[in-house]
């Protein structure tokens, strides 16, 4: 369980690492090829983070009822 939630926290610090890059300029086509890239690549790792919340609490979930059926046939 920890190392989930250790997993949850370096995806969340990526993104806000990533999405917080982006932040000194709103428009983006008076950027470069690599605030661009940048701009997407936050786009995408903020994206992935979304969809990976719901997964991360399934799993935890998953592994809170597999510790209970593991500790019943103690």
């Amino acid at each position: 369980m920890k190392r989930l939630s250790t997993l949850f926290l370096i995806a969340f610090a990526a993104a806000t690492f990533f999405s917080l890059g982006g932040c000194d300029k709103s428009d983006e086509k008076s950027g470069g090829p690599a605030e661009k890239a940048g701009a997407t690549m936050g786009r995408a790792v903020d994206q992935a983070v979304e969809k990976a919340g719901p997964v991360m609490e399934k799993a935890g979930k998953a592994l809170k009822e597999a510790e209970k059926t593991s500790d019943d046939k103690k």
